[in-house]
């Protein structure tokens, strides 16, 4: 099926796709993507006790991008593998399907992005932080896009809700923030392009990624499953070894548009 033909079965018309919260697949087994709106915000928490969140630095999103409307799944992932471009990784004995695929590395996240890419046309890649960040706040100034507060079965964390369930949960369990996005905090930590870097100091204004030759560290965003909630703030970052993988870590991706 063409990417036109798949827009159609979806109801979207290719120019519809720079509409802010427009809910499009480039074919029928790529990942349900949300177009996210240019815009500003502030990366960072001046408030945090962590110095990896300072300093705050103004970012400007210059063009509408599209995001995976939750965290790749099992089956999203599924398409690469019967193609023979990517692992078929563990699932931690949780199930596939509708769960979020886990234990990939950064790497292996790279190579699905540029397999959706020659199989659509189309360039998909990991976001970088500040994209990660300004699509997870969805507008909002809070630690989390619901509110200061942690609260009750917002998100998959230790202390998110009544009952710790001791792994990830499947994709879009709960409430999607401001821009259409599910999982943005909680459930799976998500790799980013960047290279790991101590803190926001020196970082672009324009949001693309910092990034360095022989990186062997990069930025993951959110928490997982596992961590209390001050850990899936959307500020909250941390590094991960990009040759490695995790059953707490996985994926989301960006598709540029025109």
């Amino acid at each position: 099926m063409s990417v036109a033909a798949a827009l159609g079965a979806a109801g979207v018309d290719a120019q519809d796709l720079g509409k802010p919260g427009t809910v499009f697949r480039d074919c029928p087994d790529c990942p349900e993507m949300v177009v996210i709106p240019a815009g500003e915000f502030e990366m960072g928490n001046a408030q945090s006790e962590r110095p990896e969140e300072k300093p705050v630095v103004k970012v400007r999103i210059a063009k509408p991008f599209a995001l995976s409307k939750t965290e790749v799944s099992f089956d999203d992932w599924e398409i690469c593998v019967q193609a023979n471009r990517c692992p078929s990784p563990d699932d931690h004995k949780w199930g596939r399907g509708a769960q979020p695929v886990i234990k990939i590395s950064w790497q292996e996240a790279v190579n699905y992005a540029i397999f959706l890419s020659e199989k659509t046309g189309k360039r998909y890649r990991l976001p970088s932080e500040a994209e990660w960040e300004y699509a997870a706040r969805g507008g909002t100034k809070t630690p989390f896009w619901w509110g200061s507060e942690p609260g009750t079965r917002m998100a998959n964390c230790r202390n998110c809700g009544t009952e710790f369930h001791h792994r990830a949960s499947p994709v879009a369990t709960f409430a999607a923030n401001p821009f259409g996005l599910h999982d943005m905090n909680g459930n799976l930590a998500e790799w980013t392009l960047d290279c790991w870097v101590e803190n926001h100091q020196g970082a672009k204004t324009d949001g693309s990624p910092r990034d360095a030759a022989g990186c062997d560290k990069r930025t993951i965003r959110s928490g997982s499953w596992y961590y209390i909630a001050k850990i899936m703030s959307s500020a909250y970052r941390t590094s991960f070894l990009a040759a490695h993988s995790s059953y707490q870590i996985g994926i989301r991706l960006l598709r540029e548009l025109p």
